[in-house]
This record gives C-alpha cells, structure tokens and sequence, in this order.
C-alpha cells in the first residue's frame, strides 16, 4: 500500500505550479493590477473569461461592490504564444473593486 502525502505539502505543490503557470502567461504588471486602478482606490481580484467575469460582476455588485472589469492590455501579456496572447485580449476582463463611499 501506497502512503500518500502530507496534504499541506500537496497543497504548497500545487500553489507552487498555478502561480508559475500564472506567470507564464501574465506578467507582473498584470498580477499586480493597473496603476491607475489602484491609486484610484480599486482592489484588483483575478482574470476571468467573458462569461465568469460577467458572473463574478453581478456577486460582488450584490455584496455591495463597486465593481469593473478591465480588458486585459498587451503588455500584462507575455510573449510566449502569440494565438495565446490574441485569446486572452479578446476573451479575458481584470476584475477591479472597491467598497461603495456610501458603505
């Protein structure tokens, strides 16, 4: 019988390979969000496609958000594929938000 793992190790792995998978294809200017957006106040959250993004938009507008969604800019994007980089600027949002000043 096969022992299996530590589970929190599994995890750290895990971790490990989505935050590199993520910066494989993102740069850090796009995991740390627009400029702009957070001098303005804004949260960066996460990429979404179309569909999640428009999901995700309609939750937090419900728990009280202000919420946007930024299309993501060439130069967030890294070079390595080119068809990969044209799909993610036409089909993926930055999701920004900030608590509403009324709240």
């Amino acid at each position: 019988m096969t022992k299996r793992g530590d589970p929190r190790e599994a995890s750290k792995r895990l971790a490990l390979v989505v935050e590199q998978e993520a910066r494989r294809v993102l740069t850090e200017s796009a995991l740390e969000g627009d400029p702009q957006r957070l001098a303005d106040g804004w949260e960066r959250r996460f990429i979404a496609d179309g569909e999640r993004a428009k999901e995700a938009m309609e939750l937090y507008a419900e728990l009280g958000y202000e919420v946007c969604a930024d299309p993501l800019r060439p130069e967030d994007m890294a070079d390595d594929c080119e068809d990969c980089k044209l799909l993610m600027l036409l089909q993926f949002k930055t999701i920004y938000t900030r608590k509403r000043p009324d709240r």
